[in-house]
């Protein structure tokens, strides 16, 4: 997507995507982080902020979903959050072919960084982390789910893959200095270290507010070998998934048989 600054032009797009996936054939349809609401203005943008339960885009694709009998990844949207310190939540969601929500996810790690491009990001001072990782099942395969920033922590990949997941989730919104350096090559390092499939939906393209992202939404198979990318533009792309082939690495590289724990890290004088 090359979300923008309005959230029923964005949900009249994911609506779009919908139909378009189902006519394809598909079974489910991933989307990037920030589907609902892409806008760096924060004052702008609080403006069309909701809770989880009134969140407009949410409600739409929830019906969207149901009418097309199409399970729908949700990479995240900005809602209002729970806390006392009135911090956002950027939440993603699985929907079931009825339009109900079986999951949901806080992201975890929060982008705070100065480039030396001159932007600045300051995730942290709008948005509160999550507390907990989340494994989602599907008629498919149980779904490990992450947004963006989360990509570089790779213990949380870890647990996902360590709790059952098999198909990995990384939504995102990369820059695109960031995406040029690190996006294919993390993505890859996720898949190959934890056997699994990723499914990365991203944000591409510029947008209305003036921000550029990389875009290359990639499907990447348990081996690390690129199976879809979508490059720099928006769209619509299709990928097979053979979830035979989890069984057939893991058989040949055993990394979850010989994962252990780290102990604690001695210094040597």
């Amino acid at each position: 997507m090359t979300s923008g600054i309005d959230p029923a032009r964005n949900a009249a797009a994911l609506v779009s995507a919908i139909a378009d996936a189902k006519a394809g054939g598909t079974d489910m349809l991933f989307t990037p982080e920030m589907s609902g609401l892409l806008d760096r203005d924060r004052k702008r943008g609080s403006g069309h902020l909701c809770s989880e339960a009134d969140d407009p885009v949410l409600q739409t694709v929830r019906h969207a979903a149901a009418a097309a009998g199409l399970w729908v990844h949700i990479g995240s949207l900005a809602l209002k959050g729970e806390g006392a310190d009135g911090r956002q939540v950027n939440r993603g969601f699985i929907i079931d072919d009825c339009g109900a929500i079986c999951a949901r996810y806080d992201k975890l790690h929060l982008f705070d960084v100065d480039l030396p491009s001159g932007e600045s990001w300051r995730e942290s001072a709008a948005y509160a982390p999550g507390a907990r990782a989340v494994v989602a099942d599907t008629p498919w395969a149980p779904v490990g789910l992450s947004v963006c920033y989360d990509l570089r922590f790779a213990a949380l990949y870890a647990a996902l893959s360590d709790a059952g997941a098999t198909i990995l989730t990384v939504p995102a919104a990369f820059t695109v200095p960031t995406g040029s350096a690190h996006w294919h090559i993390l993505l890859r390092a996720r898949a190959i270290e934890s056997a699994c499939f990723v499914i990365a939906a991203a944000q591409a393209g510029t947008h209305e507010d003036g921000r550029e992202t990389f875009g290359h939404s990639l499907v990447i198979d348990p081996w690390g070998e690129i199976l879809l990318d979508m490059g720099d533009t928006p769209g619509l792309g299709f990928a097979d998934l053979d979830l035979a082939r989890i069984a057939e690495v893991r058989a040949r590289v055993p990394v979850l048989k010989h994962r252990r724990a780290i102990p604690v890290v001695e210094r040597a004088q």
